[in-house]
């Protein structure tokens, strides 16, 4: 697939409330996040940092994303690590940084719940995503930079694990509509088997905030390290 150039910098007209880069999110309802196989993880079980590439509809490369870690906590945390990811655009500048620290994860303990920061541009927090307790099925809620709610993302009920395409619902803050979601979706029975690279889709409303938007690319990392991070 070809990166969008033009698109992205033609657009870059100071749109208010708009973190200077992502002036194309202005313009998409949806977002594929497809993760890049690594050879030598698939063969010989090694983790490596995630490496993805965030297409639009039309399976044009809008952003590169590249996970920041040592060989110590890939190795030792796994899916639990604490990660840094760095999302650039077609030409090499970071637009979005993400980060979660390390938490323990255990849906027993209250205590245990998962956060992660969304910054657009680094160093400016655009807003987060934030763990609900649930004993069944996860709950997380996406809050503003002033850490106010402002959607909730609810995934499915117990054993949803093992189906090929999994849905995760992107509602109002009162729960009454559905406005969107993230999906994870069948990458194909040999990858599945050899490898935990996954692909992502999300859907959300074209004029929802584009500093939220950011956010969900953000949840969509979280999602993927939480549940289908696999530790072959």
């Amino acid at each position: 697939s070809q990166p969008i150039r033009w698109n992205l910098y033609s657009t870059r007209s100071g749109i208010p409330g708009c973190p200077p880069g992502l002036e194309y999110l202005t313009q998409v309802d949806q977002l594929l996040i497809k993760q890049k196989v690594e050879l030598v993880e698939a063969l010989v079980g090694f983790e490596s940092n995630n490496k993805y590439e965030v297409r639009n509809s039309m399976g044009q490369n809008v952003f590169y994303a590249v996970e920041e870690n040592d060989c110590l906590n890939r190795q030792c945390c796994g899916p639990l690590r604490p990660f840094t990811i760095h999302i650039i655009d077609n030409f090499g500048q970071e637009m979005i940084t993400v980060s979660r620290p390390l938490k323990c994860m255990s849906c027993c303990f209250p205590g245990c719940l998962q956060e992660l920061e969304v910054q657009s541009p680094p160093g400016n927090t655009v807003g987060y995503v934030i763990q609900q307790w649930h004993p069944f099925s996860p709950k997380f809620i996406v809050a503003n930079e002033h850490m106010e709610p402002v959607l909730k993302i609810h995934g499915p009920f117990c054993g949803w694990s093992f189906l090929p395409d999994v849905d995760f619902d992107i509602l109002t803050i009162d729960e009454v509509s559905k406005i969107g979601k993230i999906s994870k979706q069948w990458s194909g029975l040999m990858r599945e088997i050899f490898s935990d690279s996954d692909n992502f889709g999300i859907q959300f409303p074209m004029d929802l905030d584009v500093r939220i938007k950011a956010v969900m690319i953000g949840a969509c990392f979280l999602i993927d390290f939480m549940f289908f991070e696999s530790t072959n």
